[in-house]
C-alpha cells in the first residue's frame, strides 16, 4: 500500500528528546515500512527514517529559533501534500486540525488521528463543522467529549519492543518523565516521594508556556536532596532511566489522551503508580502492570505494595498490548476499511 504519514513540523520524526505524536509517527511509519509497504513521510529535514522523507523544513521548528511562525511552514506542507496527493493510497495525518478545510477536496482517502486533548471548548464547534472527517482515537476516554465525531477505530499507541530492555532488579529511586506542567502532576510527584522517604529522579522539559510556573511553583521545590532534576533526556537515556527506577509515577490531574510514559515504564519492567484520569485505565492493569490510585495517600500506599508487582509481568502485558507491530497491524486495518468505504460501524480494534 502507497502510504502518506504526515507528521507535525515542531519536532523532528522521531524527536531528539520529548516529542509524543512524533515518536509515535517515527515507530508507526518504520514498522509499516518493515512490513513491505510503501512510505512517505512528511516532516521536518532532519528526521530520520527508511520512508521517503518530503522535508517541509530544514530543522523541526521548536529547536530552531530562526522558524518563527509554525503556521506558515504548516501551510507549505499541505500544498507540498496537495500536490502528491494522488500518488497514494491513503493519507495519514497527525497534524490535529490544520487539514480540515481541505478536505472535502481531497480524492485520496484520509484519516487522521487525534493525538491530545479533545475536551477544549472550541472544539465541539470545529468537529460539528467537519463531520464527516474520519478520526481515529489513541484510546476510547479520548472522545468522550466530542462522541459525535466522525470516530472509525481506537488504535493504542505502540512502541518497538527492542527499543526498550526489560529490568528484572528494581532500583532504589522513582521516575518522573514528561513535561513539568499542572497538569502532569510534577507536584504531587514530589509529594509522594518525600512522604515516602524516596529519591525521585525528574527527567522532564519546560515549555515556554509552563516557564512562570517551573519558576515560580516548582523550583523551590526541587531544593531537597531527595529531589534530582535531570532535564530532558533522548530515548537512550530513558531506557536506562525508567529500567532502573523502582517505580514510575504518572501523578496526571488532566484527561490524558494516551500516556507513552506508562508503555514505555511496563516495557522495561518498572511498574507505574497513575493518577485514574483519562486513558490511564485503559493502558494499566490494576495490581499488574502497577496500581491506579485516586489521591496522593492512596499512591503512596501503592508505592509501598510496588514489591508485590512482578516486572515481568509488567514486560509480558506490554509485549502482548503495546508493540508497535501492533499499532501497525491495526492502522494497515483502518487503511482497508477506509479504501473500501467499509467504516459505516467503528472498527473494534
Amino acid at each position: 500500500m502507497r502510504i502518506a504519514q504526515v507528521a507535525p513540523l515542531f519536532e523532528s520524526v522521531p524527536p531528539r528528546y520529548y516529542g509524543g505524536t512524533e515518536r509515535v509517527v517515527s515507530y508507526l511509519t518504520e514498522e509499516l515500512v518493515r512490513q513491505g509497504h510503501e512510505v512517505t513521510l512528511f516532516a521536518s529535514g532532519d528526521s530520520q527514517t527508511r520512508a521517503t522523507l518530503i522535508p517541509i523544513v530544514e530543522k523541526a521548528l521548536r529547536l530552531n529559533k530562526l522558524q518563527s511562525d509554525p503556521l506558515a511552514h504548516h501551510i507549505i506542507l499541505l500544498n507540498q501534500l496537495n500536490k502528491m496527493s494522488q500518488e497514494f493510497d491513503v493519507i495519514h495525518f497527525h497534524i490535529d486540525l490544520l487539514h480540515f478545510a481541505q478536505h472535502q477536496f481531497m480524492l485520496t482517502p484520509s484519516v487522521t488521528t487525534m493525538h491530545g486533548r479533545l475536551d477544549l471548548p472550541h472544539l465541539a464547534t470545529v468537529f460539528n463543522e467537519f463531520k464527516d472527517i474520519p478520526l481515529i482515537s489513541i484510546s476510547n476516554s479520548q472522545r468522550i467529549p466530542l462522541p459525535n465525531a466522525n470516530w472509525h477505530a481506537t488504535v493504542y499507541n505502540g512502541i518497538p519492543q527492542e527499543n526498550y530492555t526489560y529490568c528484572s532488579q528494581p532500583g532504589e529511586y522513582l521516575a518522573f518523565l514528561g513535561r513539568i506542567s499542572p497538569e502532569k502532576g510534577i507536584e504531587r510527584a514530589i509529594e509522594i516521594a518525600l512522604r515516602v522517604g524516596m529519591k525521585l529522579n525528574i527527567a522532564a522539559k519546560v515549555d515556554k508556556v509552563d516557564e512562570d510556573y517551573y519558576c515560580d511553583v516548582i523550583k523551590p521545590l526541587l531544593n531537597n536532596p531527595l529531589i534530582d532534576y535531570i532535564g530532558e533526556i533522548d530515548e537512550h537515556e530513558k531506557n536506562e532511566f525508567l529500567g532502573n527506577a523502582y517505580a514510575t509515577l504518572f501523578p496526571i490531574d488532566w484527561p490524558e489522551p494516551f500516556g507513552l510514559v506508562m508503555i514505555e515504564s511496563m516495557a522495561c519492567g518498572t511498574p507505574v503508580v497513575a493518577f485514574n484520569r483519562g486513558s490511564v485505565a485503559e493502558v494499566m492493569l490494576q495490581g499488574e502492570t502497577g496500581f491506579i490510585v485516586n489521591t496522593v495517600n492512596d499512591a503512596i500506599e501503592a508505592v509501598e505494595k510496588v514489591e508485590t508487582i512482578s516486572r515481568q509481568c509488567c514486560r509480558y502485558i506490554f509485549e502482548q498490548r503495546f508493540s508497535s507491530i501492533q499499532m501497525a497491524n491495526n492502522y494497515v486495518k483502518a487503511y482497508e476499511a477506509l479504501r473500501e468505504d467499509e467504516f459505516q460501524t467503528p472498527l473494534a480494534v
